[in-house]
């Protein structure tokens, strides 16, 4: 009976998914559910959906799903090993600003942007999230940088890349250099993704704002959950008070009653899409990855979303390339993975100079020292 025990024990272990690929797949999953997004919204724009109204029943959505999660699966920490802390005064300004900043905000200005650009540029713009991830760090010293060595003047030049490439797509756009069909070839759809007549400095504007809200609501999680580790319980808390802020506005300034109705199958579903899969398994994702694996493991992850929304934005809604767009997403992707490299000589500095913690697989321990943005959980 021991042998058998000892047996059956050896083989849970052996099937064991590792940590690094647990976190690997859950990024996967959420840049190809967000490539999607893109063009689901930019179909959805262009149905004529209200810009403000959209993201209040796309939250809707999301709190529905999450909330109940939440609640049965944290109740008593079986699931999570996290129990809910008791709920404070301080704890409600907190989700309420993140809210504010992670979703309010962020959503806005990503779907002002959106309307005005086209979805392979948003998708291109966000990767400079990373660069912005790290700069903020920097500065609320949770990322030290260090010029007299290798790690630190590479992650310096690749936050100056990143920054130059958003750079170049806000302020220039170049000629057309790829067009997949002439125009009375298109399919019906492509003409949703026509963005002619927009502003398209003001909306790449806008999506400058949205990256920079959403590198804040990144870097701004990790230090709430080390006091809240209830992780479904805190995005469910920040995406409630997103949903009245969002009510709040709408209701402001929609004010036809016909910004409210709901036209046809098509807009049901784009907001079915974006409430449960771009918000709420989002939600869910982004926050899980940076407790286990620190914000910028998040944020590596970008330049996969950009290839995805790119070639389905081609596929789906015959969309062009302009050279500023094409330029300033090679500078930020040359900048990210500056970054990630000077991440990783970083790592290999520390290892051989400086003691190395670990957690046990089974995270019966918790770990007790603050972990660098690129998870230390991840170094074995």
């Amino acid at each position: 009976m021991a042998e058998a025990g000892s047996g059956l024990a050896s083989a849970s272990r052996t099937c064991r998914v590792p940590e690094r690929a647990k976190l690997h797949i859950a990024m996967t999953i959420f840049q190809l559910g967000y490539a999607v997004n893109h063009v689901i919204m930019r179909v959805a724009l262009n149905m004529g959906v209200s810009k403000l109204v959209f993201p209040f029943y796309r939250n809707i959505l999301a709190l529905l799903a999450l909330a109940p999660s939440a609640y049965f699966l944290e109740k008593y920490g079986d699931y999570f090993e996290k129990k809910r802390p008791a709920l404070t005064i301080s704890f409600l300004i907190q989700f309420f600003f993140l809210g504010f900043i992670g979703i309010t905000l962020n959503q806005g200005f990503y779907i002002f942007g959106l309307d005005n650009t086209s979805p392979s540029l948003a998708s291109a713009t966000e990767n400079s999230v990373p660069a912005v991830t790290f700069i903020m760090a920097a500065l609320l010293r949770m990322e030290q940088v260090h010029l007299d060595r290798k790690d630190g003047i590479v992650k310096v030049l690749g936050t100056i890349a990143s920054v130059a490439g958003a750079l170049v797509i806000t302020l220039y756009k170049g000629p057309t250099v790829y067009t997949p069909n002439s125009p009375s070839n298109k399919p019906h759809i492509s003409s949703l993704g026509d963005a002619e007549g927009k502003n398209w400095t003001i909306g790449c504007l806008c999506l400058v704002g949205h990256s920079l809200c959403w590198s804040s609501w990144i870097v701004l999680q990790a230090p709430v959950l080390k006091k809240y580790p209830a992780r479904l319980s805190f995005v469910s808390y920040a995406c409630f008070f997103a949903v009245l802020q969002f009510g709040a506005i709408a209701a402001t300034i929609e004010r036809d009653p016909r910004s409210w109705q709901v036209h046809s199958g098509s807009e049901v579903f784009t907001i079915i899409y974006a409430g449960l899969v771009a918000s709420a398994m989002v939600f869910a994702i982004q926050i899980y990855v940076v407790d286990r694996g620190g914000p910028l493991f998040v944020s590596m992850y970008l330049p996969l979303q950009t290839l995805l929304a790119a070639l389905i934005a081609t596929v789906t809604l015959g969309e062009e390339f302009y050279l500023g767009g094409v330029v300033g997403a090679a500078l930020i992707i040359a900048g990210l993975y500056l970054v990630i490299l000077g991440k990783s000589e970083e790592s290999k500095y520390l290892s051989e100079n400086e003691p190395i913690y670990s957690v046990p697989e089974n995270n019966d321990m918790e770990s007790t020292f603050i972990r660098p943005l690129l998870g230390s959980k991840l170094q074995s």
